[in-house]
This record gives structure tokens, C-alpha cells and sequence, in this order.
């Protein structure tokens, strides 16, 4: 892991592990519609520095260099980095954050929260559509009790791309065994809009985070600005979540990746799976 001599103003490290109000609101607005988008959890000073050091791990980390023309449509959708917090401790700080692991275990009206991972992701310039996709698709994990704080770095108008969510849609089984493609675009494009979901795709202030549940369809538009959309998630599970038997190949690859291969049916409790919150 990479140590920096620079250490963190006690200011901000306050503000990160400080708990943030949840109100009931907003827990059963997340419940009922398998997402909630909560204003000023950040300050735009929290958002500076830990986004500046994330960005620069993000340009250090990344190896996909092709030209835009080239990509598949998934490496047009964005930059994708994982598990930066293994790779630099001021970033670890940040994955780490007890006021954003409170906020999902409030959500989901659990005890504690463990990490499954963090991910940058990052939409270029002329960055294009992020696909409609549930993303517990990938996750073998036994119950529902999952959910991913999705935190810009700036202001996320629509040109950006900002997410978007398919009301609702955690509670039917539509698409589930589809991963993230144009198949997936094509298909839950219409299946979504003749079930009449609700989409909310309306832009983020600075500070404004979501967090949605795992199976919830979401997508993003294209980047049509000229200036990266710059995004840290961290995709969090209930504390006492078990590893079912991957039913895809993509479980299969994040049981042994992000769960460090620990036995089906066990709680994934190796290091890569800290518990960052527990009352």
C-alpha cells in the first residue's frame, strides 16, 4: 500500500466519521423505491481533497488506453478502477468512512455494514451510455441486504451523465441474468418503459450522493460535456451476508477476487471484507 507523508486535516476526517441524520423519510422513500438521493452529505471541501487524491490514483491505476473508437460499449461507459483503498491510505480514509457505512446500515435497517469493494468510475468526454443493469448480477451473495453509495466529485448536470434509477424495479426479476451490455440497454429499455417504471434521472448538486440497492436497474447517459464525470462508489452488504454458489461466471471471478474465496455459505470476513460499521 502506498504511504504519502501528507496526513489529513483532523477537520476533515471529523466530518467524514461524524454521523450524518437519516431521517425516516428517506429510509422508507430508499425501501419503497430501491434508491434515495440525499442532499450536503458532503462538503464541497471533503469532496476537493479526497477527489483530487482519488483522480490522481485513477490516472496512476488505469491501463485502458484505447481510443474511444475502439472500446466496447462497456469501456466507453467509463473508467473503472477497484479497491484503490488497498493501494493508498489516504483513499483507505475515505472507503473507510464510518458517516457513509451509517448511512447504508440505516437504509437498510441493519446492524452493520461490511465493504464488498470500492470502485472509481470515471466518464470521459465523449464518454457514452452506462447500460441499464441491476449489479447484484455479479454478486454472489445470498440476500438483498446490499446497496452502493454513489458519490460525484462535482456538480453532475445532464450533459455529464448523472445516474439514473428504474423506480421501484428492485422488486421484479426482469433481466437478472443479463449482464451490463447493449443486450442489456435493448432489453430492459423495453421491458422497463411497458411496466411503466419511473425514472428519476435528474442531475446531483455538489455534496448530493445516492445510495441504491443491489438489484436495482439504473443506468447513465452519455458524457457530452468536456470534463470528465468523476465518481468514487463503495458497494457495501450487510454484515451477516453469506456467499451463496456463484451462478455466473462473473460470480465465480468476484467470490475468489473480492471475497478472497472464502467458503460458500460462510460470511465473506477476510481482509478485503472489513466490517466499517457495527452498532
Amino acid at each position: 500500500m502506498t504511504t504519502l507523508v501528507a496526513s489529513t486535516d483532523k477537520a476533515i476526517l471529523a466530518e467524514i466519521n461524524e454521523p450524518f441524520s437519516v431521517t425516516s423519510e428517506m429510509v422508507d422513500f430508499f425501501n419503497e423505491n430501491g434508491y434515495v438521493k440525499i442532499k450536503n452529505v458532503l462538503s464541497p471541501g471533503v469532496l476537493k481533497y479526497y477527489g483530487d487524491i482519488i483522480t490522481a490514483e485513477v490516472i496512476r491505476l488505469n491501463t485502458l488506453n484505447k481510443p474511444m473508437e475502439e472500446r466496447s460499449t462497456y469501456e466507453k461507459a467509463f473508467l473503472q478502477i477497484m479497491n484503490i483503498w488497498t493501494k493508498n491510505e489516504i483513499v483507505k480514509e475515505f472507503v473507510f468512512s464510518k458517516r457513509l457505512a451509517k448511512i447504508a446500515a440505516d437504509l437498510m435497517r441493519v446492524e452493520g455494514i461490511r465493504l464488498y469493494h470500492d470502485q472509481a468510475l470515471y466518464k470521459e468526454p465523449s464518454g457514452g451510455i452506462t447500460p441499464w443493469h441491476a449489479d447484484q448480477f455479479y454478486w454472489p451473495l445470498n440476500t438483498p441486504k446490499t446497496i452502493t453509495a454513489w458519490i460525484p466529485f462535482q456538480y453532475t448536470p445532464m450533459e455529464m451523465g448523472p445516474l439514473a434509477f428504474a423506480e421501484k424495479s428492485q422488486s421484479v426479476e426482469i433481466g437478472r441474468d443479463v449482464e451490463i451490455s447493449d443486450e442489456s440497454e435493448a432489453i430492459l429499455q423495453d421491458e422497463l418503459k411497458s411496466r411503466n417504471f419511473t425514472m428519476n434521472d435528474s442531475p446531483f448538486e455538489l455534496g448530493e450522493l445516492s445510495y441504491h440497492a443491489g438489484w436495482l436497474f439504473h443506468r447513465a447517459g452519455p458524457n457530452v460535456s468536456d470534463q470528465p464525470r468523476k465518481v468514487m462508489t463503495m458497494i457495501y452488504m450487510d454484515k451477516d451476508i453469506r456467499l451463496k454458489e456463484p451462478s455466473n461466471s462473473f460470480q465465480v471471478n468476484d467470490w475468489k477476487e473480492w471475497c478472497s474465496g472464502y467458503p460458500i455459505g460462510s460470511v465473506p470476513e477476510g481482509p478485503l471484507n472489513p466490517v466499517l460499521f457495527s452498532r
